[in-house]
């Protein structure tokens, strides 16, 4: 039952929505992954730009969380409670992106399922993507007729297989990198910020050994999904984490409290 929800809201309208962008963007499937990511990105902007604010909202109130973990680093119910209330003050809800990002995740997954179903090159897949089209939408059931199997070739690469020349995985290792260093919200935990270091550089390796697994369409997604992806972040939170946090030393700290002091 759900899964066949899932296809019917999801998958198909995804799927014949790709075949319809590859006939007007003359037959190159690269340009209608690229399309389809714009409008999708497009589509759930509104709950992107809360998620992106909330995330803004963090960052600002960055420093003055920093204080707040110096101050009671020692006492960490009290840490808890001042936090909270700061976050009160503000206005802030800490889980505030999570919402946004719960509700966009079927829409990403989709698109994702979508592009790997229309790349189908086997007699078996071309038959299950036949299935999906509209065949009620004559004018939609006629593009399909004519132009699956889809020609898959781009350049260099073979859109149903991994980039030969490992180009696309470098540039999802980057894409990510970048995207995932503008999210960061600074913390003087060092903890958390160990944590966060290790994050910025795992996540992005992660997704660039996958691109060495998956077809090319996959990772021209991923890359173009995280260009668009940055250029929406830098025009709501600036920067964000690549903005340089000011390092107070402890020699620097001493003699703030010693001016207080006089």
């Amino acid at each position: 039952m759900i899964g066949q929800l899932w296809t019917i809201v999801i998958l198909e309208p995804m799927i014949n929505l790709s075949v319809l962008l590859y006939s007007l963007l003359f037959n190159n499937f690269a340009l209608a992954i690229v399309g389809l990511t714009i409008l999708v990105r497009l589509i759930t902007y509104p709950l992107t730009r809360k998620q992106l604010q909330s995330m803004k909202a963090m960052q600002d109130l960055s420093p003055k969380l920093q204080a707040l973990q110096k101050k009671y680093e020692k006492n960490r119910e009290k840490l808890t409670e001042e936090t909270m209330k700061l976050y009160k003050e503000h206005g802030v809800n800490p889980a505030g992106g999570c919402l946004p990002s719960l509700v966009q995740l079927p829409v990403w997954i989709g698109l994702y399922q979508s592009i790997y179903q229309v790349l189908g090159e086997t007699p078996e897949q071309l038959i299950a993507l036949s299935q999906h089209i509209y065949h009620s939408v004559p004018f939609l059931y006629e593009i399909a007729r004519r132009t699956i199997p889809l020609n898959n070739r781009f350049l260099w690469l073979n859109l149903a297989l991994p980039d030969p020349y490992y180009i696309l995985p470098i540039l999802v290792v980057a894409v990510f990198w970048l995207q995932q260093r503008m999210s960061t919200v600074p913390s003087a935990d060092p903890q958390q910020a160990s944590m966060n270091q290790t994050m910025s550089i795992m996540m992005p390796l992660m997704f660039g050994f996958f691109t060495l697994q998956v077809s090319s369409g996959l990772a021209i997604y991923w890359v173009v999904s995280g260009v668009l992806g940055i250029i929406q972040q830098y025009f709501v939170t600036g920067r964000g984490g690549l903005r340089a946090q000011p390092v107070v030393s402890g020699k620097e700290d001493g003699r703030k409290k010693k001016r207080r002091g006089k």
